[in-house]
């Protein structure tokens, strides 16, 4: 007989805890029951799960009582407050925000790239940043056959990844811009619409965003190699949904990209879209609402030796954040051991 587990999901009246639901049920996470979580304002909702109305209930002292999993996406700052005390009432978190990616007693997981650190939690599990689980699922293979020295990125990021706010306001704009209208820009420091922004999250003293140096310091974290040098460009643009990418890698050892583009077509979790003749390459608009890590225009870098360069493109409300979350949930229940905490 199946084990079934008490599931949380804070945030889950937000764009990717719905989604997290979603996916709980999509995959037939064995859910004994469901605790869907979220602040006093928005506590009280009533949010479908399995065909069945729940009622969302306000995170406080108590709210983690009786867990065995809690999903956690409210941001930063609620799971600096409540994630220590899910884990101490017994409930393992799985957080979204950035809050436990550098903390050294939480590994940063990626099921199809470490998922071996999940055996060295404490009771706190760090989901990656959406850009860099979809960059590290289509590297590792490359990884682990040749080897990687550098690696150099420019996103190009969908609003959906400041929530519905941002999405809001791109359509808000559009319309504005279509009827001849002034734009009112209150999410982004610049207008979105028919627009790139350079700039998602704020700039630090090194003249790179946050966003950027998460890329950089979590494919550290995550490939356990501190030799691998990352360069990151992080832009916002006018897409409701996934996040694209331009990837220049360069290997330790030779590898075509005919190999290349076989050695991931049998990857876990990346399907290959690489028929330029075609016009057949990864778009945003192929990967909504999928979970897999579309990759294409597989290429040799004619500027650097051992350089391969490639187009990356990930649902990032999915791949990028909740379906990351529940695999790594599945993961946990795989060995009934793990599902236990140690938070000092």
């Amino acid at each position: 007989m199946t084990r079934e587990y008490n599931v949380g999901v804070l945030g889950a009246t937000g764009a990717v805890g719905r989604e997290m639901l979603k996916n709980l049920s999509e995959r037939g996470f064995p859910v004994k029951s469901l605790r869907p979580l979220a602040s006093p304002r928005s506590a009280g909702q009533a949010i479908e799960f399995d065909g069945a109305e729940v009622k969302v209930g306000a995170v406080g002292p108590k709210a983690f009582d009786g867990l065995d999993i809690c999903l956690f996406s409210a941001g930063g700052e609620a799971s600096g407050e409540w994630a220590e005390v899910a884990a101490r009432a017994g409930a393992v978190v799985v957080d979204n925000s950035s809050r436990w990616r550098q903390d050294p007693r939480v590994p940063l997981v990626i099921p199809e790239v470490n998922p071996g650190a999940i055996k060295r939690h404490k009771g706190i599990i760090a989901n990656p940043n959406c850009s860099t689980i979809q960059m590290l699922v289509a590297l590792k293979p490359i990884y682990d056959a040749v080897g990687i020295r550098r690696i150099v990125v420019a996103t190009y990021q969908s609003v959906s990844g400041t929530g519905q706010k941002g999405i809001e306001e791109l359509a808000e704009q559009t319309r504005s811009l279509f009827n001849g209208q002034e734009t009112k820009s209150q999410v982004y420091p610049h207008r979105i619409a028919f627009n790139c922004l350079p700039h998602i999250d704020v700039f630090l003293d090194n003249d790179y965003t946050k966003e950027e140096m998460k890329m950089v310091n979590e494919t550290v974290k995550i490939f356990d190699d501190q030799n691998v040098k990352v360069s990151a460009t992080c832009v916002r643009v006018p897409v409701f949904s996934c996040h694209s990418e331009a990837i220049w890698i360069e290997t330790g050892r030779p590898i075509s990209a005919e190999a290349t583009r076989e050695l991931l077509s049998r990857a876990p979790g990346i399907l290959v879209v690489d028929r330029p003749a075609d016009n057949a390459y990864p778009l945003p608009s192929m990967a909504t609402g999928r979970d897999e890590v579309f990759v294409g225009r597989i290429r040799a870098d004619l500027s650097r030796e051992n350089g391969l360069t490639m187009w990356v493109v990930a649902d990032n409300l999915r791949k990028g954040a909740a379906t990351n979350a529940v695999e790594i949930a599945e993961l946990l229940i795989r060995d009934p051991e793990l599902i236990k905490t140690d938070w000092a």
